[in-house]
């Protein structure tokens, strides 16, 4: 593998440093920026501009500039990071979990070099990924079930608009980001249940006036097996609105993860994904409605007797008001094939096969330089589910609902 990877670095480097400039670096689906290689007038200092990672929609923002600092032969490196605690209380728990949690839900440092032609990008520390409808992870027990203590890294080869990453590197898949502190509310949605997070590979991206493209090749749901193949194309009308497709799957076949870890589900990690997102973002408003498909081949050699696929659908709403407070809204949908009858259906929701289930979350937020403040109220609602397989002490329960609190610092 190391001579894989090795050669692969060697061939991407010949490559870029060959590639004629097509530009300067710029985020996928926004404006190009200024050619910094023209000449001009010298001027004052301009206050630093946001980074490019942690990625984060609306509402948190990191209110401090970045701290700096030489790194000898790498150049200047910035360093943020996030400290955050979480509590959460719900009904109708299943055996395994509680009534109530209190963990710390963000611990982590971001090191990252943005300029020049080799950049890089690093995040390591402690976390947790509360999630919808599931049992809640304890941080302790995350760390090793997931992606260790360093989940996100990866080198970054750029020429112009033109770029390649090598590493461990955020999906292109879905609308919600990986972390709580990333997203409008604190725990992830129904549908994010569907989709990887993070995968091991190369990604290549480039933009063209109002088209930004990326492709990976990548090892899917954290399988360390390189058979996926994911990309998306967003094209930007103009800075307020945006439409994205994206894709992905499996070309292969991947067996069950060795230590049975459950950021590599074996239906999910050897089917297909796909998305349809639009975000509209200006002044106050962001919201991203979008659609999801999923598809599960049969595979007899796996144990996937018989196929099956979930369609679902999302709105992602935020809306900041004065003083750093600001409300959002989640409602959601999801549905499956298969029949609770039908003894070799997949069941992709967990509630069964053929279940659906619909979601509601509202977050309301205040934030005041780096402090925040948050909370989720919401309710997971299945139906059509198989006895035994939702909420309660005997898994008959079909809603559960949740109150959840998170309180930090980013710096």
């Amino acid at each position: 593998m190391k001579k894989r990877w090795g050669g692969l670095l060697t061939f991407v480097l010949i490559v870029l440093l060959g590639l004629p400039a097509l530009g300067q670096q710029q985020a996928p689906a926004q404006a190009p920026a200024a050619d910094s290689s023209a000449q001009a007038p010298a001027a004052a200092p301009s206050t630093p501009q946001p980074l490019p990672n942690p990625t984060m929609t609306a509402p948190l923002q990191t209110a401090a500039p970045p701290h700096t600092f030489s790194a000898g032969p790498f150049g200047t490196v910035a360093i943020t990071g996030v400290l955050s605690g979480t509590g959460l209380v719900q009904n109708n728990w299943v055996p395994g979990d509680k009534s109530t949690h209190w963990d710390l839900s963000n611990g982590q440092i971001f090191l990252q070099k943005t300029s020049g032609w080799f950049q890089f990008y690093l995040q390591g520390g402690a976390y947790n990924l509360p999630d919808l409808g599931v049992p809640f992870i304890k941080t302790t027990d995350t760390l090793p079930q997931f992606y260790g203590p360093l989940p996100v890294a990866y080198l970054k080869l750029v020429k112009g608009n033109f770029n390649v990453e090598i590493g461990e590197l955020p999906t292109l898949i879905g609308a919600e980001y990986t972390f709580s502190f990333e997203n409008m509310n604190v725990e992830r949605g129904i549908l994010w249940n569907q989709e990887n997070a993070v995968s091991r590979g190369i990604q290549v991206s480039d933009t063209f006036k109002k088209l930004s493209l990326s492709v990976s090749w990548n090892d899917g749901f954290y399988s360390n097996v390189y058979n996926w193949i994911t990309g998306t194309a967003a094209y930007a009308f103009n800075s307020s609105n945006t439409l994205s497709f994206v894709g992905g799957g499996n070309v292969g076949t991947s067996r069950a993860s060795p230590n049975f870890s459950p950021a590599t589900p074996l239906a999910q990690n050897n089917g297909q994904i796909y998305n349809i997102m639009y975000t509209y973002s200006h002044e106050s408003w962001t919201i991203t409605p979008y659609w999801q498909y999923t598809h599960v081949p049969a595979n007899t050699s796996i144990g996937i007797p018989e196929s099956g696929s979930t369609n679902g659908g999302a709105v992602l709403l935020n809306y900041n008001f004065k003083h750093g407070i600001s409300m959002a809204v989640r409602p959601e949908y999801i549905t499956s094939t298969g029949s609770a009858t039908d003894p070799f259906a997949l069941n992709l929701l967990s509630y069964g096969a053929g279940s659906n289930a619909f979601a509601f979350t509202v977050t309301p937020t205040y934030q005041k330089a780096g402090f925040f403040l948050r909370g989720d109220v919401s309710v997971v609602d299945a139906r059509s589910f198989t006895p035994g397989s939702v909420f309660g002490p005997l898994g008959q329960k079909g809603t559960q609902t949740r109150g959840v609190v998170e309180a930090g610092f980013m710096f």
